[in-house]
């Protein structure tokens, strides 16, 4: 038993900066092959989430099989994923990348290498892909196909003078880029008579379907009806259906080696089909699984909330439906004093956060408050024990704690010249510790290591408008330093708000603190009593604003006689107030929350 190569077979996919075309040219190649008619041809065909369409960027990694006749009169199955471009979803790309042998690299003709660029098309490297340049939005007057290739060559470091220069948008040249899939991109190998390996890329579910399960078949061959075992986690399934996308679901007898498709099996949870795990037959395993991917590890946590208390059990049923098509995203309940009760959920960057809530309140209408979000902190005690902390309400006392470890990223910035000294004045802002800085024809490449505390909250956003939106970011988790953090609690009228609390390095706390009560004083409307607003490391208040009480005027009816009756009734209303202060409760408005926790300082 040999492995074979199948000839007709290409298992690509197009990789690309955000915005530099992907899903554009996967619709032209959809298009030009003729798997849809022009009836069914709607823009980004493979975008199906509202959001995606809407924001024009790929959350989940599709994948459709074309038939494509070339030049040479054969006739060729073409696997096409289409990956995810935005830094939040680059474990979608390492996956998808998995599944194939080559890779489409996209380049704006206009814009040229970004960050991401570089990160993605490092990871194909990595996964032995075979490379072909593509450059894109050649129609645009700003072109300059041969400047952007000489910086292919020189950032990339791999071959760009046969790059195919195309405008996906027009159509143009669409025929170049299938012949050069087909020319330069190697067929896959395998064994069909060995037993069945194969790769588990993706799952989600299906509300008539139960889970439908994306497959690469490495060796054998899958058939409706047979038994199939998953390596990972033991269990075993009785395959109902076997087929393809094309882009829509086709039904096939077998899926041979080298074939991406899809199978159902009546699985119930998708939590139940672990991405990367091996699918071998029952009665015939296969003797070693394949390597697998790395299991997705949480770098961003918040406090979900719903406005009306009433709506938890809604909130929760939408998270585990939620959670049924997305398996990068964890949550746990927990409860909280001022918005009582709610689930502290982990994602993998600030978009994926605000993709996720927009889906919970859009796909389920609900109403939601999100807590500041904060990053996952190793706690090293007295005791010699290490603990993990999500939330910062969650800090053990001050005097159990040896050392507190915040997660530290390698950032990759690449800014036209202009902006540099913005740029860099930002890094250092964040504490950030410069690594490298060299150019890219006239663009700086920067390299800095950065605290991802610092960066979760505003830092993309301040990059895009002090470069104008010319500047782009990629990062990867480094490692965990040891750093100088406190935990900062805010108080209303002497209670903690535990939904404000979060840890801030020493030397930033006072300027945060600064900044949340000046922010609540405008926020929190006034009361019949004085209420203070506090910002505090223990018992340390390090920013106080005062929100000035209404006062009704008691003498307004007192007109002439001795001003003794003015100071009795003064005193009266004043001695109320002190009382009303000891008693009465702040009435913090959910809008106030929601625009403290969205506070960039």
């Amino acid at each position: 038993m040999t492995a074979r190569t199948f000839d007709n077979i290409r298992n690509f996919s197009i990789v690309a900066h955000i915005d530099h075309g992907k899903s554009t040219l996967a619709d032209r190649l959809i298009q030009t092959t003729g798997a849809l008619t022009a009836r069914e041809m709607t823009e980004q065909v493979l975008d199906n989430m509202d959001i995606e369409r809407e924001r024009g960027i790929t959350i989940k990694a599709q994948t459709v099989r074309l038939e494509y006749k070339a030049q040479d009169g054969k006739t060729y199955i073409l696997n096409l994923m289409d990956t995810p471009g935005h830094v939040d979803f680059a474990y979608e790309v390492s996956r998808s990348l998995a599944a194939c042998e080559g890779s489409l690299l996209v380049v704006d003709a206009s814009q040229g290498v970004e960050a991401q660029t570089l990160a993605n098309v490092y990871q194909a490297i990595d996964a032995n892909h075979e490379i072909v340049p593509v450059l894109n939005k050649i129609d645009l007057p700003a072109a300059d196909p041969d400047r952007i290739k000489e910086q292919i060559e020189e950032v990339i470091g791999i071959d760009a003078s046969e790059a195919v220069p195309i405008s996906a948008k027009t159509g143009l040249n669409i025929e170049g880029v299938l012949e050069a899939i087909v020319q330069k991109l190697p067929p896959p190998k395998g064994d069909p008579d060995a037993p069945l390996k194969a790769l588990l890329v993706d799952s989600w579910y299906d509300a008539y379907l139960g889970v439908v399960v994306l497959v690469r078949i490495i060796d054998g061959s899958m058939k409706k009806g047979s038994t199939i075992r998953m390596m990972g986690t033991g269990a075993t399934y009785s395959l109902d259906r076997v087929g393809v996308f094309s882009p829509k679901m086709q039904e096939m007898a077998v899926l041979g080696p080298g074939e991406v498709g899809f199978f159902t099996a009546s699985i119930k949870e998708v939590a139940d089909t672990r991405v990367g795990d091996t699918i071998t037959d029952e009665r015939k395993p296969t003797a070693e699984a394949l390597p697998g991917f790395k299991p997705v590890q949480p770098v961003v946590f918040c406090g979900l909330f719903p406005v009306d208390a009433a709506e938890f059990e809604n909130l929760r049923a939408a998270m585990g439906k939620l959670r049924l098509n997305d398996a990068s995203f964890s949550y746990e309940m927990e409860t909280s004093a001022a918005l009582g009760f709610g689930f502290r959920c982990g994602f993998l960057g600030l978009l994926h956060l605000e993709i996720i809530q927009e889906r919970l309140e859009r796909e389920f209408n609900l109403d939601l408050i999100s807590t500041a979000p904060s990053v996952v902190y190793h706690l090293k005690l007295r005791d010699g024990s290490t603990i993990e902390l999500h939330n910062p309400a969650d800090m053990p006392d001050v005097m159990k704690i040896e050392t507190i470890e915040e997660p530290w990223i390698r950032a990759t910035i690449l800014t036209p010249d202009d902006y540099l000294g913005s740029v860099l004045k930002l890094c250092q802002e964040r504490r950030g510790i410069q690594i490298d800085l060299n150019y890219v024809g006239k663009r700086a490449m920067v390299v800095y290591d950065l605290p991802l505390n610092e960066v979760v909250f505003d830092f993309y956003d301040r990059l895009k408008s002090i470069s104008k939106g010319y500047a782009s970011f990629d990062y990867h988790i480094s490692d965990y330093r040891e750093g100088d953090l406190v935990k900062m609690s805010v108080l209303v009228n002497a209670e903690p708000v535990d939904a404000l609390s979060m840890l801030v390095h020493r030397d930033r706390a006072e300027g945060r603190g600064r900044a949340m009560c000046e922010k609540l004083k405008e926020l929190i409307p006034p009361h019949m009593f004085q209420i203070p607003v506090q910002a505090a490391i223990g018992g340390k208040i390090i920013a106080r604003e005062t929100i000035r009480a209404l006062r009704k005027d008691v003498t307004a009816k007192c007109y002439g006689g001795d001003a003794s009756r003015k100071r009795k009734l003064l005193d009266k209303q004043k001695e109320g107030k002190k009382r009303m202060r000891q008693f009465g409760k702040v009435d913090i408005p959910q809008e106030a929350f929601i625009a403290a926790l969205k506070m960039d300082t």
